[in-house]
């Protein structure tokens, strides 16, 4: 079973993305849930979402503890909540941010990780471009094909499709098709980097 975290801040849009993922899997024939872990907070207060993906019924229901893959929607996060808690030894990290892992003081934590099993990147821009709002929920979805080969790309589009018809969900789709490619590119760069 693969375990999702999502972590971001009230109004982002993160709930819908662990929703939107669990959609895409069910479109690739696999089992899937997806749900929030918030109180009373208000806008702007951090939330985390999460999905779980497996090819058999899944029976548990409590909160992700130890998940396979942590999405960061909101790089503030970083260093204010333990984000990267129970995070599995060949877990995947995705991460918004315009900054390199390096500049967000990650790279030393994260160099545990398995080569190309770490990404950051401007999901918010992409969103801006294509939503006219940095809205980053959408590019991590395929920020998280790209990354884990998990899902496929058209499944993650079609999710969209079914959540958001008509013109914001092709905006939505762009934003993911853009995501798929600089993640795969991205994650390319450094598989050849290392190999050198």
């Amino acid at each position: 079973m693969w375990q999702v975290r999502f972590h971001g801040r009230g109004g982002q849009g993160v709930v819908t993305a662990a929703e939107l993922l669990a959609l895409a899997a069910f479109s690739d024939g696999k089992y899937a849930q997806a749900f929030p872990s918030f109180g009373s907070e208000r806008m702007g207060a951090p939330v985390m979402a999460f999905c779980r993906i497996d090819d058999t019924t899944i029976r548990t229901r409590d909160a992700v503890t130890c998940p396979d893959v942590v999405i960061v929607q909101d790089a503030t996060l970083l260093h204010q909540v333990d984000l990267f808690a129970g995070l599995t030894p060949r877990g995947f990290v995705l991460i918004n941010s315009t900054r390199s892992l390096n500049a967000l003081h990650l790279e030393e934590f994260l160099s545990t990780l398995p080569v190309g099993h770490v990404c950051a990147f401007p999901a918010s821009d992409l969103g801006l471009k294509y939503l006219k709002r940095p809205l980053a929920n959408a590019p991590l979805l395929g920020g998280f094909a790209a990354l884990t080969g998990l899902i496929r790309l058209a499944s993650v589009e079609s999710a969209i499709r079914q959540r958001f018809p008509g013109e914001i969900g092709e905006a939505n789709v762009a934003s993911v098709r853009e995501a798929y490619d600089h993640v795969t590119a991205l994650t390319a760069e450094q598989q050849g980097i290392l190999r050198r």
